[in-house]
């Protein structure tokens, strides 16, 4: 069976890493755990590296992690639905959130249960994702203000996640303008002016002027330790927190040649065949090339295999539901052999969801 190995001690380093790093300059972090579905274990780590707010996408993942004792304020990072909303008040602390008639709907639903629910108002700034247009900000605040139960704690954007627009100086001061608008006009001092995510992380290095941006949800730079612009390596972060291990089930000398009908693989993709091509490089497989390859036991239902990177001397030439295809380049490779992958966010993602993939955990 598959596993994905997972090093709590390396994502307790990384939190404090980054949490120490971006509190100089008083900037707090909301610790994102989606990627991991919630784990508590994974959750507790972020806690032990001294994350204070813990943000996912899924309520019944941040109800997973409440219910387990993660002992963390919890902040529900995707617009809500409005049939979750009696969940959403019971386990989550703040909600981010873009439509006025969402919102009063969780004001009557934070009265029947007597809580305060927090929110953070969205603004949208170029991603053409979720957030309300700036031109309705003074109308949005001016009638969230008048229902009770609910507390305006805070207003963020997002980047780099739909169009790729990255965090710049310039869309920084325009969102540090709006929360100063705010307070000019309401007297509201924000909890959370809220920039972005690990893309921002070069944005935090290079400028002098934070503006009011006091805040960033950070999630694939705890759990890959890299930015997310260029995918650089952040200085002192682990990388390898994750390592996902499959077994050779299948070693054979394969043949190709031109020999048959093609069409398209079995989820309707052309077929991309990775042999030599001949010398005039027109395109056509050479024929009788022989290569070794193997089978591994893990496939398109487990993981974005295009998001696997081999540690050992093998290529991967692609995969079907239920297996990996690779090329094997050492002589001594066996039948039964574990083989070894780094992963990017995507994998990583649909591997730990993967209830065919055992996960183990390292403290060291």
């Amino acid at each position: 069976m598959p596993t994905l190995e997972i090093n709590t001690k390396k994502i307790q380093h990384n939190a404090k890493i980054l949490k120490n790093l971006f509190a100089e300059r008083n900037i707090s972090i909301i610790g994102i755990n989606k990627v991991t579905q919630g784990n508590q274990i994974i959750a507790k780590s972020l806690v032990k590296g001294g994350i204070e707010y813990i943000g996912d996408s899924r309520i019944i993942n941040i109800k997973k992690m409440k219910e387990n004792g993660v002992d963390a304020q919890f902040v529900l990072i995707r617009v809500p639905s409005q049939s979750e909303i009696p969940l959403i008040i019971e386990y989550a602390d703040f909600s981010v959130n873009s439509e006025l008639k969402t919102i009063k709907l969780l004001a009557n639903e934070a009265k029947k249960q007597e809580k305060i629910h927090n929110i953070i108002l969205m603004i949208e700034m170029g991603d053409c994702r979720e957030g309300i247009d700036p031109s309705n900000l003074e109308f949005l605040v001016q009638e969230i203000l008048l229902l009770k139960n609910i507390n305006l704690s805070g207003i963020g954007t997002n980047m780099k996640c739909f169009r790729g627009i990255i965090p710049t100086s310039k869309n920084m001061k325009e969102l540090s303008n709006y929360a100063k608008f705010i307070k000019e006009r309401f007297g509201l001092d924000l909890t959370f002016v809220s920039g972005g995510n690990s893309a921002n992380y070069k944005w935090f290095k290079s400028t002098n002027n934070l503006g009011a941006v006091n805040n960033l949800r950070i999630g694939e730079a705890i759990f890959l330790g890299r930015e997310t612009i260029n995918f650089d390596s952040i200085p002192n972060l682990y990388r390898d927190i994750f390592k996902l291990t499959a077994e050779i089930i299948e070693l054979k000398k394969r043949t190709l040649n031109n020999n048959g009908e093609f069409v398209s693989n079995a989820f309707g993709e052309p077929v991309q065949d990775f042999q030599k091509k001949d010398k005039k490089r027109e395109g056509k497989i050479k024929q009788n090339n022989v290569r070794t390859q193997a089978l591994l036991d893990i496939g398109r239902q487990d993981t974005a295999l295009n998001g696997l990177t081999p540690i050992e001397n093998i290529k991967i030439l692609g995969g079907s539901s239920d297996y990996l295809v690779v090329e094997v380049f050492d002589k001594d490779i066996h039948i039964g052999q574990q083989m070894n992958f780094n992963l990017n966010y995507e994998a990583l993602l649909r591997a730990i969801a993967s209830p065919y993939i055992a996960k183990k955990y390292i403290d060291e």
